[in-house]
């Protein structure tokens, strides 16, 4: 676990300036990381300290390190580390000593207009007229996004198995990106190209439909990720991470420029360039490997020359391959998500430079943020807390989501919390120029410009939530809509599979709704086969399964439970019972499952309390476990059988284990018992 928040913690803010261009980092050793890495990790958390400059105007600035320039030779702009006393700053291990990185970085004329003639701005860009540039008329449809009123167009892509439905603000003429087929399509900086090329190629089909929705800035919820597409999909939401900041640093930089020149032309420019604070890119991830998986590709397309930190980064959050304990017997998309580190508590800031890119440095001195859930959580703090800080969030332009399906399993309020606190007016200046703060910023408009990017294997009514409240983006946005064939065709036996529809008239009142019946329609009959044994009841909610737990412990029938929270000691145990007839019935989480995966022996009855979320667990439980029991001889195939609780609200899990093509049936026909074999 990792102690302290690297937000107590917080120099000022400062934009990509000529500044940081020519800072020169310490040379790396051998591995890769700086010198010093193992001294500063010893005493710092995600975030390594580093003092940074207050804002000063640009020409003040200039003189200064002019004039130092002069008085200052080679080995005193080499990066060093000087000891301060406690209480000078922060200090977040508890050891009363903290170290500062130290970089005398010397400003040279040329590195300014290598900025001033990068890539020429083109009209058409998609980041100039959403970003840089929104014509009035643009940032008029912001009403429309505030009160919710959008205009919806279905578009046909069996790519991503279905289609697409893309909205825009009522009245918005935007449309979908224009068509892509290869790189030149797209706007990118130069220096992307080739190492993109190299390690990509050209545009995959799934690439080349999401590249005009993701390029154009516009939110995408995308709801069809895979094994198979998920590097796919890693490498363009990367490669837009580092176009965006590349651009936005290129534009101060070339700002910075005319700005030295003086003269009367300079005191005239009004220059809108920047945000409150530095970070632009948000990565919310699921574990440690999940970020290192991110921050590889990144590495590959931004091919910076030297790495900061870099042995500390592999030492926290890259596990060496003889510690990798999953199982040979675990499925595959079990084994991508939990291997290497699956450490789901962390947070990291990357910064980049001309030549060289810094892991862990201070959120507020960072271009890229990269976190699970719970570590931003706790690096924002609750409501009743007396210090808190999400300023570091009120200039994020661009939040990518990815394997949202697996961060419903940790705790979905963490995200939700996120959101709410982006794109907030800052309560602090952070030696912020409020004189190149663009003007939809001052305005408080930035939610409303912000690009959101969410990949899940599937859709839930939480996702759609986010979508509906948190994915505001003026420029459209593109929800996918996938066909289902319904895993429950794919159990491998033929077993009898009963559907039970009980009635409930809101979701508030669905908890309620079930128990109810569960207890009224299904208990009788659990108690009359109970001699039997072999019943399995799986529920998808903690809660329910306290409740459910609660109830049959005052029945007379022997009942084992596994969750999340039980003791590995305890697990053993219930799983012996129940395989021995000790136990009659097995109460097994959804949670449980996707931790664990557990593999339970003597199954010949499951019962849905509530269907998973994850059609595979449906098949996994359902047809894994018994047909290990039929294929152990302990019971006949048509003795087994599968029983189902749903409401229509359930639609959405309902629709991915039965198939497009019978969910609305079976949410609306008069009977409500359905049965498939």
């Amino acid at each position: 676990m990792i102690t302290g928040l690297e937000s107590l913690n917080r120099p000022k803010y400062e934009e990509p300036s000529s500044d940081d261009e020519d800072e020169e980092a310490p040379l790396p050793s051998e591995d890769g990381g700086s010198d010093d890495d193992d001294a500063a990790s010893e005493i710092s958390t995600d975030s390594e300290p580093e003092e940074v400059a207050a804002a000063k105007p640009y020409s003040v600035l200039l003189q200064s390190l002019v004039s130092s320039k002069k008085d200052t030779d080679e080995d005193q702009r080499k990066s060093k580390r000087r000891k301060i006393e406690h209480g000078e700053t922060k200090d977040l291990a508890g050891d009363g000593v903290e170290w500062i990185d130290e970089h005398d970085s010397a400003e040279e004329e040329e590195e300014e207009v290598e900025g001033e003639n990068s890539d020429d701005e083109d009209a058409s860009d998609p980041f100039e007229a959403h970003f840089a540039n929104p014509t009035p008329e643009y940032l008029s449809h912001i009403t429309a996004a505030s009160k919710n009123e959008w205009q919806n167009l279905k578009l046909a892509h069996p790519e991503v198995g279905g289609g697409i439905s893309f909205s825009t603000p009522a009245g918005s003429q935007e449309q979908p990106g224009r068509r892509v087929n290869g790189l030149k399509d797209v706007k990118l900086k130069k220096r992307l190209e080739a190492p993109f090329a190299k390690v990509n190629g050209e545009f995959t089909p799934l690439q080349k439909v999401l590249a005009p929705y993701v390029f154009a800035h516009q939110d995408v919820l995308f709801c069809s990720r895979t094994l198979a597409n998920a590097e796919e999909l890693r490498r363009i939401t990367c490669l837009h991470a580092l176009n965006h900041i590349f651009k936005t640093r290129d534009k101060v930089l070339k700002n910075n420029a005319r700005l030295s020149r003086g003269g009367p032309e300079a005191e005239d420019l009004e220059l809108r360039d920047q945000g409150f604070t530095r970070p632009k890119v948000l990565f919310i991830l699921p574990t440690r490997n999940s970020c290192a998986e991110i921050l590889e590709t990144l590495i590959s397309l931004a091919q910076p020359e030297q790495q900061e930190n870099k042995k500390r980064f592999q030492e926290s959050y890259i596990l060496p391959e003889e510690q990798e304990r999953i199982g040979d017997n675990k499925p595959d998309d079990f084994r991508a998500l939990f291997k290497g580190n699956h450490d789901d508590m962390f947070r990291l800031g990357l910064k980049f430079t001309r030549k060289t890119v810094k892991l862990f440095s201070q959120f507020y001195n960072s271009d890229i943020m990269f976190a699970s859930p719970l570590g931003l959580r706790m690096a924002i703090g609750d409501e009743n807390d007396k210090k808190r800080d999400y300023d570091f969030l009120s200039s994020v332009e661009m939040v990518v989501v990815d394997q949202a399906d697996s961060l419903l399993m940790q705790n979905w309020d963490h995200v939700e919390h996120i959101f709410k606190h982006l794109n907030l007016i800052p309560k602090d200046a952070h030696g912020c120029d409020f004189g190149r703060v663009r003007n939809w910023y001052l305005d408080s408009n930035a939610k409303y410009l912000r690009q959101t990017i969410v990949l899940s294997q599937f859709i839930t009514p939480e996702l759609n939530s986010l979508f509906t409240n948190h994915m505001r983006n003026i420029g459209g946005r593109a929800k996918t809509q996938a066909t289902h064939a319904g895993s429950m065709t794919d159990l491998g036996l033929r077993v009898r599979q009963t559907f039970s529809r009980f009635d409930s008239p809101t979701p508030s009142t669905d908890p309620d709704a079930r128990f109810k019946y569960f207890t009224t329609a299904l208990i009788p009959a659990l108690l009359r086969s109970a001699s039997a044994g072999g019943t399995l009841i799986f529920i998808p909610s903690y809660f329910d399964f306290v409740r459910v737990r609660n109830h049959m412990d005052s029945l007379a029938i022997s009942v084992g439970s596994i969750s999340e929270e039980t003791p590995v000691s305890a697990v053993a145990r219930a799983r012996s019972h129940f395989v021995t007839g000790r136990h009659s019935v097995l109460l097994y989480t959804g949670r449980a499952h996707h931790f664990r995966r557990y593999v339970v022996r003597g199954v010949t009855n499951v019962v849905f309390y509530a269907l998973p979320d994850n059609p595979v667990f449906y098949s996994e439980v359902a047809g894994g476990f018994l047909l290990r029991t039929v294929g152990e001889g302990a019971v006949e195939p048509e003795r087994c059988r599968v029983r189902v609780l749903f409401s229509r609200w359930d639609a959405m899990k309902l629709e991915r284990v039965v198939g497009s093509g019978r969910v609305g049936a079976m949410r609306t026909d008069v009977g409500d018992t359905f049965e498939f074999k």
